[in-house]
């Protein structure tokens, strides 16, 4: 097994407030592993320290973030730009955050290869109109020399992936990169990032609270709930078999083929970084709470079938 990325017991806290618990993950080259739950439970900040882009307030207390076997938390700032838009690019909810107004998508593209690659700047512009072909944009002679205000939500997200394709990125950070686009171009650009990944043997760390969205494309999948892992298994053997008390609930409020069959939700909402919830934090929402358990003691992950973990005390 050949892992790009481990998160090893990662624990992070905002002041004394902590958002993440023993966090552990990890990616094998080539795959896409898929991080998923709630808004607020913590995936985006698990993401964000790996690129090391956390808010001041954020600490990270203890853990380790391994990446092609070094730990990033002991790289200084100068190594981590080195890194970022590198080795490891990020696909953000909202490409407009990652593109200037001000300058043509080609320029931007071209700067991104000059920074990272010792290539001439004619270089740089054949790099950039390849990578655009790559990504499907038509016309991408003619496109390099348009601004972001002229290209659809799908298509800016389509330069953000091809810049990612043109820094040569070995793993793909891809923070919600369908959640501002309708239904019809996610799929889209979901294709997209797997025909790349498969082509160029990219390893991706996915996050999303879009179940139905990345159950055709995920390899393995990470359950997170209020800054824990509460589950991980296959992408195949997660939605063939799903094990705890949370990811049943998240797959029941899914819309379901039978017509007849009456959407399920969750009771109750995620609870905040300031509340403190003793033993499983999943358990004042859970169905098969029982309380003489589940309100005293903590669940960790446990092997419960082959390469399927799951944190649940009772089931």
């Amino acid at each position: 097994m050949d892992n790009i990325l481990e998160i090893k017991n990662l624990n992070l806290f905002f002041g004394e407030n902590q958002a993440l618990y023993d966090v552990n993950l990890t990616l094998e080259k080539g795959k896409m592993r898929a991080l998923v739950g709630e808004s607020g439970c913590g995936k985006s900040i698990t993401a964000m320290s790996v690129l090391r882009l956390l808010p001041k307030s954020a600490k990270i207390t203890s853990g380790e973030v391994i990446f092609k076997g070094q730990n990033l938390l002991k790289y200084k700032e100068k190594q981590m730009r080195n890194l970022r838009g590198n080795k490891i690019a990020l696909i953000p909810q909202d490409p407009m955050t990652s593109l200037n107004p001000l300058y043509t998508v080609g320029n931007q593209l071209i700067e991104s290869i000059l920074t990272h690659n010792k290539v001439s700047h004619h270089q740089a512009m054949r790099k950039a109109r390849e990578v655009m072909d790559l990504v499907k944009i038509p016309d991408a002679e003619c496109k390099l020399n348009y601004y972001p205000h002229e290209f659809s939500g799908g298509m800016k997200q389509r330069i953000i992936i091809a810049m990612a394709l043109a820094s040569n990125a070995e793993l793909i950070i891809a923070d919600e990169p369908t959640t501002a686009l309708d239904v019809t171009i996610q799929k889209q650009v979901m294709d997209l990032i797997d025909e790349l990944r498969k082509k160029f043997q990219t390893s991706v760390l996915l996050i999303s609270h879009d179940l139905a969205l990345v159950s055709n494309y995920t390899d393995e999948i990470s359950v997170m709930y209020s800054g824990h892992i509460v589950e991980e298994a296959s992408g195949k053997e997660f939605f063939k078999n799903p094990l705890h008390p949370y990811s049943q609930a998240l797959l029941h409020s899914l819309p379901q083929k039978n017509p007849y069959l009456k959407l399920k939700t969750i009771e109750g909402a995620p609870p905040n970084i300031q509340e403190k919830i003793s033993g499983c934090k999943f358990h004042p929402r859970c169905d098969f709470c029982k309380k003489e358990i589940c309100e005293k003691e903590i669940p960790f992950l446990t092997e419960k079938l082959p390469k399927h973990f799951s944190a649940c005390l009772v089931r």
